[in-house]
């Protein structure tokens, strides 16, 4: 059971934060909410109890090692109860500290019969069945195998977990809690701190952590109350061994590799239910117990689950939609998509124990690599109050550290993957109107220091081969750089993301009317053109020859060329390349020199010429997902879905993104094709399904039919409604092509939208039909480009429909043409 919430069946699907609470709401978005989805599978989502960006986030800790969210749908036994988690991330886990572990009693009530450590208590006392699992947004359960029902809830900084004893405590007579000074990856350092009131039994504590994906460590403290059953004892263990004479633990991560266990525990007189309010913080753990007793005052289970339910309740609102007979698994897809945005990143103002300027402060940015392509311009529209506190954290950051982050996560600096993206997510921001309480000018001043300064440590801020980049246009492979260090690696991926990282500033720079700074980086963000091959093949391990011509190549200092394959780091690479940050990786990270031939967001024009014009271009892009190049589990994938509407074939963007959807993203527990990397699947799933999906960083959408009968959103500070509305709506999605669209009333041929659409509250009316059209193909009506769209021998890219490759299903598409 992945939701205990009824299903409605109401074909129009009203909504509006006006009526929140209100009997004449037709429609719950929550209802629609499956926190399961990606819970098995690696989609490392955290499917548990929390608010929007919420720094407490309780769910159930399994053993997997796919547990980077907490908890998994995949068979393995819970460990534990904790309250810091990140979402769908890759790598090592993160935070799941101090958990809480009950058992119903202690064989024959001797506490040194109960299993303490977190590998002895998991497998023995962790199982629980599928079915008693329930999710949904605010709230958490699950029933453990032993009788004990495990519910959660949380405020901002605390979680409130009930703990009801429903079977037998076998032979013992006395429940226990544990709380264990432990994490997700065991990486506590040494001295790790602990102590229990011998009379009220809160519990304080602390201990120092390894942030994932960094060089950093982190300070976390908790403080842990107790309600509803009368306290019996305490006290604290270490190891296998408890005691109920000693109160207060100090202890060392030990020497074999793996944090002694130790913690403490509390065990009552009764079997009642147990309430414990776990306050957290990461100044002290007498702020923790400040957050815990003004947030939690009176341990109100039913009301702390409302408000959470309430507040998400608040942000799902501003989308609703016409359902037009789709299957209700559509609709979960979606909001379960836009549900995932709001859990990461964090929001941690008032718990920077490093900076506090009266700033916001977000934290669990994992990383802007991933979310700055659709999560945060998502936001833009959903939630754009909290991107203006998002961008102002980032710059608040730069101010205390000297750089934007790429990568942040526990108050640590995380590595970088490619280019600086915090520059588009600023500019981003800039260019679509995000103002409040920003300090533009200083934003200004730190992407410029990203363009301009080299760091010197730049595997974790800024940009590295700047001399370089300067001087001969690229980031040669084997860069002879002595100004900053880094990874000598991904030479061709850094050279594009540069590239458009200094476009996007040369736009904020335009837009801030700076024009010798906009000329500068609109000169530099041409730098991709100096890696373009353009007798370079490609060819698959057999030998057989892909067929296309002219890819991106490392090209060495002395202006040589080197050599990357073309597929390797691609999704049909067996050969085990090395494609992440290692010494020993390749030129491109986590993708392919033909995935990354597709990355020039910003003059799509010449690169369709380069290519051989706009056939071509469809065909190669064709090639890359019907052969499975590509991999949509991965960020860089989401735009290429899209491409179409370049080379004047919108048409195949809806085809395509109808392809992935739901194939590749489903409302099953393994329904995602990779980890959820903060929200960014969810994302693309919903902003595909909206049908208007951006290139970040421009004032750009691409428009294809939503999924539904119409989408409306209403805008959250100008409260106007833009709204898509499909007519001739197939809900069996055999008509998914534009015919014709009209903006406001009136004929409107381009294919793609602006974000004054939301912010007006502009209506977007398509005629759907089976086949391709001629709507959005004139070169006037594509998307904007620094270079000029040629080669389409017409204003009209219009030509004969082929053949879009066997991976689609045999009635896909079937009769689609040119009408």
């Amino acid at each position: 059971m992945h939701s205990s919430s009824l299903r409605l069946s109401s074909v129009v699907l009203t909504f509006a934060a006006t009526v929140i609470g209100n009997a004449a709401a037709a429609f719950d978005p929550l209802s629609y909410v499956d926190q399961l989805i990606g819970s098995r599978n690696g989609g490392n989502i955290f499917p548990g109890a929390t608010l929007p960006y919420g720094m407490a986030k309780a769910v159930a800790d399994t053993t997997s090692g796919s547990n980077q969210g907490g908890f998994t749908l995949d068979d393995t036994p819970i460990s534990g109860f904790s309250a810091l988690h990140d979402s769908g991330t890759g790598g090592s886990p993160s935070l799941g500290n101090f958990p809480l572990f009950p058992y119903p009693s202690c064989p024959s009530d001797d506490i040194d019969q109960c299993d303490f450590p977190k590998k002895a208590r998991a497998p023995r006392h962790g199982q629980f069945n599928a079915s008693s699992v329930v999710a949904r947004p605010g709230y958490f359960e699950v029933t453990l195998d032993s009788g004990i029902q495990a519910a959660m809830t949380t405020t901002m900084h605390t979680a409130l977990f009930r703990f009801t004893f429903l079977g037998a405590g076998g032979n013992g007579t006395y429940p226990l809690i544990l709380q264990d000074l432990t994490d997700l990856s065991d990486s506590r350092q040494d001295n790790g701190t602990i102590s229990v009131d011998a009379t009220t039994g809160r519990i304080t504590g602390s201990g120092r952590f390894q942030s994932s994906f960094s060089q950093g460590l982190y300070v976390s403290y908790f403080c842990t109350d107790f309600s509803g059953s009368q306290i019996l004892d305490n006290g604290i263990f270490v190891n296998s061994r408890a005691t109920t004479d000693v109160k207060n633990l100090t202890i060392s991560r030990s020497i074999n590799g793996y944090p002694l266990p130790g913690g403490a525990f509390v065990r009552f007189a009764s079997n009642n239910p147990v309430f414990a309010r776990v306050g957290l913080s990461f100044i002290s753990s007498e702020q923790a117990c400040s957050n815990a007793e003004a947030e939690v005052p009176d341990y109100d289970f039913d009301g702390i689950e409302q408000a959470a339910s309430d507040a998400w309740r608040q942000k799902l609102s501003p989308i609703t939609i016409s359902q037009g007979g789709v299957d209700d698994d559509f609709v979960k897809n979606f909001y379960s998509g836009i549900y995932r945005t709001m859990v990461n990143p964090q929001n941690y103002t008032g718990e920077n124990p490093n900076f506090n300027t009266g700033e916001p402060y977000f934290d669990s940015f994992y990383c802007l690599w991933d979310s700055f392509r659709s999560q945060i311009p998502f936001l833009t529209i959903t939630d754009p109050d909290a991107v203006a506190e998002m961008i102002r954290s980032l710059i608040d950051t730069y101010r205390y550290e000297g750089w934007l982050p790429d990568c942040r996560m526990t108050f640590s600096k995380g590595y970088t993957q490619g280019g600086s993206n915090a520059d588009v997510v600023l500019a981003d921001g800039y260019l679509k109107g995000i103002n409040a309480g920003i300090d533009w000018d200083t934003g200004y001043e730190a992407v410029v220091k990203d363009a301009e300064v080299e760091p010197f440590d730049w595997s974790s801020e800024g940009r590295g081969g700047l001399d370089s980049w300067k001087g001969l246009g690229y980031i040669p492979v084997e860069d002879l750089d002595v100004k900053g260090f880094g990874t000598m690696t991904r030479s061709i991926s850094r050279t594009l993301e540069y590239a458009y990282n200094d476009y996007v500033i040369a736009k904020f720079a335009e837009q801030r009317n700076n024009t010798a700074d906009s000329e500068k980086y609109l000169q530099s963000s041409e730098n991709w053109k100096s890696l373009y091959k353009s007798d370079q093949t490609s060819k698959f391990a057999n030998g057989q020859d892909t067929g296309f011509v002219g890819f991106f190549q490392p090209k060495y200092l002395n202006a040589t060329w080197g050599y990357q394959d073309p597929l390797w780091c691609s999704n049909i690479d067996t050969a085990g390349t090395v494609c992440s940050l290692q010494n020993t990786a390749h030129e491109t990270f986590e993708s392919s020199v033909w995935e990354y031939g597709f990355f020039v967001p910003h003059n799509q024009g010449d690169l369709i010429t380069i290519y051989g014009g706009p056939d071509q271009f469809v065909r190669r892009l064709d090639f890359l997902h019907d052969e499975n190049i590509t991999y949509i589990g991965n960020e860089p994938a989401f735009l290429t879905v899209f491409q179409y509407h370049y080379a004047g074939r919108p048409a195949l963007s809806a085809k395509r993104s109808h392809f992935y959807i739901p194939r590749y993203f489903d409302t099953t527990p393994e329904g995602l094709p990779g980890n959820d990397d903060s929200g960014a699947m969810g994302s693309f799933v919903a902003f595909s399904m909206m049908g208007l999906f951006p290139n970040p960083g421009q004032n750009v959408y691409l428009i294809t039919p939503p999924y539904f009968e119409s989408v409306n959103i209403t805008h959250p500070q100008t409260g106007k409604t833009a709204i898509i509305r499909n007519v001739n709506f197939d809900p069996s999605y055999q008509a998914i092509y534009i015919q014709s669209a009209t903006l406001n009333g009136e004929p409107y041929t381009k294919n793609w939208i602006d974000h004054s659409f939301f912010t007006e509250g502009k209506e977007l009316v398509l005629t759907l039909g089976r086949n391709e059209s001629t709507w959005g193909t004139a070169v006037q009506d594509l998307p904007p480009s620094i270079g000029e769209y040629t080669g389409f021998n017409r204003t009209s890219s219009k030509r004969r429909l082929r053949n879009v490759g066997t991976r689609y299903a045999p009635s896909f598409g079937e009769g689609m043409k040119f009408i």
